[in-house]
């Protein structure tokens, strides 16, 4: 007969019954966890709920065992009874679950360590430097000298930390490995895992004198000077260098990591960017508008000037080839766009308000297109609507 003080084996892991199996591994990990024997010790029930989330994970993560979980619960007819052993089975995935909860392999089930030793060589973290730029700068190149901190290999104890003229000795309790055997008792019986050597910090050495000018660290702060070329074409946050070996340094023998330098743009005053095109804003009068001709238009090389077609209507942009931003590591550039605005004039003596009512009269509307468009448009509706205007205002 089945075990029916038994929990599902679902409920156990808090799961449904459609979990994937990231998400079993996932509530596996935390649940045992929460409940491990290490974590309390002398706590029957905690050890009992380790047991019992063990044995649900041992028959959900396995395909075959979980169908016919799924499909005769604790019945099984290939079992007998509730079918399941409590023990370990080699199910896969388990020996990198032990590994994450106790941070090492497990001998006892021919696990690998799988975690990073703390003596290993290890390659020195990377730095960012944002590079202030002014908008021609980036767009032209220049030559930059800058400055900044990162620490350095200690010139008085050449990195060991111990005071100069004595060596770093071996840790007496893991022998200079960094990791120490543990054996311990689970549902499985004694179970070996390697962890990081209390004694040492995994280091695997220690210091009993240590070095006055770096505090045992093996590294001091330093400044360093970088001048480099920035390239024509720099865009704002861009990583357009990296310099390898300028970063932090490594531990334990291993490589030093990179400097990566992002560009930090200033905004211009007239121009915005969009990749390598440049966008500006240009006011114009109306008799330019409407009689056309040269206008002064801006480029980061001057100013150059530019003949627009008479009749030109607020809002429209021209563009002028080739005056944008070169490509970066490249020949060719970007083009210059430019949108006209008409300045209205705000003060105007009676003489030219005189002048302008004689030039409105003369025109007489014809040569408004837009404006005649528009009219014509409204006639349309009200004479399309008039019937359904007549009935609203019979209504009130």
């Amino acid at each position: 007969m089945a075990d029916t003080k038994k929990r599902d084996y679902y409920e156990v892991l808090g799961v449904q019954k459609n979990a994937s199996d990231d998400d079993l591994k996932k509530a596996y990990r935390k649940a045992a966890k929460a409940c491990h024997p290490d974590l309390h010790p002398d706590d029957k029930e905690a050890e009992a709920r380790f047991k019992e989330v063990n044995e649900a994970y041992e028959v959900l993560s396995d395909p075959q065992k979980r169908a016919r979980y799924d499909q005769f619960g604790f019945e099984d007819p290939m079992g007998g009874g509730a079918g399941y052993s409590s023990g370990f089975s080699g199910f896969g995935g388990f020996d990198d679950i032990l590994g994450d909860l106790f941070g090492g392999g497990f001998g006892g089930f021919g696990g690998s360590n799988r975690g990073r030793r703390q003596n290993a060589p290890q390659r020195g973290a990377d730095l960012q430097y944002n590079l202030q730029l002014t908008f021609e700068e980036a767009a032209f190149g220049c030559k930059k000298e800058f400055k900044f901190q990162r620490s350095a290999v200690c010139d008085a104890c050449k990195g060991t930390g111990a005071k100069p003229g004595t060596q770093p000795q071996n840790c007496p309790t893991c022998g200079g490995s960094g990791q120490q055997r543990v054996t311990m008792n689970s549902p499985f019986g004694q179970v070996q895992t390697m962890r990081t050597c209390q004694t040492c910090g995994g280091k695997g050495k220690i210091i009993k004198e240590r070095c006055t000018k770096c505090g045992g660290n093996g590294t001091t702060r330093v400044t360093r000077t970088v001048t480099l070329n920035v390239p024509a074409g720099v865009d704002d946050g861009q990583n357009f260098k990296t310099i390898p070996g300028e970063g932090e340094p490594g531990k334990n023998g291993g490589p030093a990591g990179d400097l990566y330098i992002f560009s930090s743009v200033k905004p211009h005053k007239i121009f915005r960017r969009d990749r390598y095109d440049l966008y500006c804003d240009v006011p114009i009068s109306f008799s330019q508008a409407a009689l056309g001709g040269e206008i002064e238009v801006p480029t980061l090389e001057g100013s150059t000037k530019h003949t627009i077609p008479a009749g030109t209507q607020e809002g429209t942009t021209i563009r002028i080839r080739n005056q944008g931003i070169q490509q970066l590591r490249g020949n060719s550039r970007g083009d210059l766009f430019i949108t006209v605005h008409l300045d209205v004039p705000k003060h105007l003596n009676d003489r030219q308000r005189q002048l302008l009512r004689e030039f409105e009269d003369s025109l007489n509307g014809r040569e408004y297109e837009r404006r005649k468009s528009f009219a014509d448009q409204v006639h349309d509706y009200i004479r399309e609507n008039t019937e359904r205007f007549k009935e609203r205002f019979t209504k009130k």
